[in-house]
């Protein structure tokens, strides 16, 4: 039996559901939409958690390439299959996707944040996430992270199927499509999920965006790419009318 975080139960536990590179760089083809404003709530919700000393559980999907793994996403030992920076706690302890389910008594006392890798969309199918989550007496478990239409929805359904109390921060959950995030977060809420906003958690922001991978230096590449061949085909064009270069090299 895992040992309770203090004798007393705790009010939240948040889980920081698979914020990894993958699902937010460039040019990934599981790039979710709408990053600057998501990832900003979910920057907000892990200082709120810090400010509270809320106990943070992520999970992060690891996938081995061994010829037979078929995912192109969250390679073991790549860049992309880290969690983004700000996600991570310095109090932190890491377990492997290995199979076991053998966990210390006393993980959450001793560190704020468990990070759980699975080598699944469901946390359910992994058996150290399957004994964690399910013997955890906590009043309430906050949900944020990616995505919404699949890891997410399959953390919070697995949660209140063992009786749990779940709380969805819908503005902190990122997804590859649109309508099938607001259809994930409708089946949650029918299965008894509440549904939040950031600002009912961590309060009204000023900050709007955040720094999201290489998005900003890509829009940034490619406004001043569009801003020199612009300027290339006016220095050309006048070049053709001064008679500088002639109709033959056109």
């Amino acid at each position: 039996m895992i040992m309770q975080l203090h004798k007393k139960q705790r009010s939240h536990i948040l889980i920081d559901v698979d914020t990894q590179k993958d699902f937010i760089l460039d040019g990934s083809e599981l790039c979710i939409v709408n990053r600057q404003r998501i990832l900003a709530n979910i920057r907000r919700l892990m200082a709120w958690a810090r400010y509270k000393d809320i106990p943070i559980i992520s999970t992060a999907e690891v996938f081995y390439n061994q010829g037979e793994c078929t995912n192109g996403h969250c390679l073991e030992g790549t860049e992309g299959q880290r969690k983004i920076s700000y996600t991570l706690m310095n109090n932190r302890v890491s377990f492997p996707a290995d199979g076991w389910n053998a966990l210390p008594a006393d993980v959450l006392r001793r560190h704020r944040q468990v990070i759980l890798h699975k080598r699944c969309i469901d946390p359910f199918e992994e058996p150290l996430i399957e004994r964690l989550l399910s013997e955890l007496e906590v009043n309430e478990f906050v949900l944020i992270g990616i995505d919404a239409e699949n890891a997410v929805m399959s953390t919070a359904l697995g949660l209140l199927q063992r009786g749990k109390h779940v709380r969805v921060i819908v503005d902190a959950l990122g997804g590859l499509n649109q309508d099938q995030v607001q259809l994930a977060i409708r089946k949650m809420a029918a299965k008894g999920a509440k549904i939040a906003q950031t600002r009912d958690l961590a309060g009204i922001s000023h900050l709007k965006y955040v720094e999201t991978c290489d998005h900003q230096s890509y829009t940034k590449r490619v406004k001043e790419r569009f801003i020199r061949t612009t300027s290339h085909i006016n220095i050309y064009t006048k070049h053709i009318h001064d008679g500088i270069i002639t109709s033959d090299f056109v």
